[in-house]
């Protein structure tokens, strides 16, 4: 029996590389994939890495393009005819070497994958909604460190989930995952099912919609308490500390009801966490989430 039914990869840019490796490191003992994957901005990216095996050629391409040479706002670069914002053109370019129709047809064999993309409300226009978007996701962190914000919500961003399996070209996934991670101006604007799409972090960093939604439509599994990792549950987390570094810490557990500001205690080692409020008990769902440590 699979430990987990479902994995989020969180967002949060370029420390989203730690989750394919910590993901190399546990997917055997832990009997990874599950049946349900979901990932948002950048976690999208990484989730898709991860299951594809290909972190390491990710790893080498990244570090081959990035440096100090390259900024966010190439203004030198532009001058002289570039982009101002380089970093949306080379992600396109990185996308466009990975992912092809086997890619594709991988990954909806693998799981159950979906992605989180935002909706900005009606009338916003797009650089003001990212905006806004962002500095209310800013303030809130920084004040209530909630593991699923709300003011996202609040301000009339909705969420929407693209399935993998319902993509029937690369080119669809490639864009989806643009959308996920799009941030004006750094990233460029997407259209994904003929509407532009923004980053999925704008109304949850750590989405679990889609795990919360099929909770109602089977059963859990009799024994599913004995593979669940929550307060309470049976069983005990398994030892992974000779799959981790050596000077990093331990796996941490988070069993925050949805929506709760509570914080971890300050100091928690940054690792993901096991929280049991976001899916029903008796079905459990892993966060590799920077949002569920302490800030």
């Amino acid at each position: 029996m699979k430990m987990f039914d479902a994995i989020a990869f969180a967002g949060g840019g370029n420390r989203c590389y730690w989750q394919g490796g910590f993901y190399e490191a546990v997917a055997d003992r832990l009997a990874l994939p599950p049946k349900l994957a979901v990932g948002v901005s950048a976690g999208a990216f990484a989730c898709i890495y991860s299951l594809l095996g290909i972190g390491p050629r990710v790893r080498e391409l990244v570090l081959a393009a990035c440096g100090p040479h390259q900024k966010n706002f190439d203004f030198s670069g532009w001058r002289a005819g570039g982009p101002l914002c380089p970093v949306g053109p080379m992600y396109r370019a990185l996308l466009d070497e990975l992912i092809d129709a086997a890619a594709l047809a991988r990954l909806q064999q693998l799981t159950d994958l979906h992605i989180a993309v935002a909706r900005l409300p009606f009338g916003l226009p797009p650089l003001l909604g990212a905006a806004i978007g962002i500095g209310a996701y800013q303030v809130e962190k920084h004040l209530f460190h909630p593991v699923h914000p709300r003011s996202g919500r609040w301000l009339g961003f909705r969420a929407e989930f693209i399935r993998v399996r319902d993509l029937a070209e690369p080119d669809g996934l490639r864009d989806t995952i643009l959308a996920s991670g799009c941030v004006p101006p750094f990233m460029p604007r997407v259209l994904v099912g003929g509407k532009p799409g923004f980053d999925g972090g704008l109304v949850d960093n750590v989405p679990v919609e889609p795990a919360r939604a099929r909770r109602g439509r089977r059963r859990p599994h009799p024994r599913a308490a004995d593979a669940n990792l929550s307060a309470g549950a049976q069983g005990a987390w398994p030892d992974l500390r000779p799959a981790l570094p050596p000077d990093r810490g331990e796996a941490v557990r988070c069993d925050q009801p949805v929506g709760d500001p509570g914080r971890l205690r300050a100091g928690t080692p940054r690792w993901p966490s096991v929280c049991g409020g976001c899916v029903a008990p008796g079905r459990k769902a892993m966060h590799f989430a920077q949002c569920c440590t302490a800030a």
